[in-house]
């Protein structure tokens, strides 16, 4: 399973940044939990939960600050 699309964390834009965030936050997800059918059966339960969507979303933040520092906040 390649973890990071590509093999970089270097992206043109901010908003390519945040998409590669959201990316590799589903494929660690995927890393975490290989098995499909039990990611699908559990969706119900985090998908309608108000803590469980701010941890995705905590998740999503922290790849994208590692994104951006990689990034050197987008260079010049």
């Amino acid at each position: 399973m390649e973890l990071i699309p590509g093999g970089t964390l270097i992206t043109a834009t901010p908003e390519e940044g945040r998409q590669l965030a959201m990316t590799l936050a589903r494929k660690s997800i995927g890393a975490i939990q290989p098995d499909a059918d039990v990611r699908k059966a559990l969706r119900p339960d985090y998908a309608n939960s108000p803590d469980s969507l701010t941890m995705a979303a905590h998740v999503v933040a922290i790849e994208f600050a590692t994104v951006a520092a990689a990034n050197k906040y987008w260079r010049k």
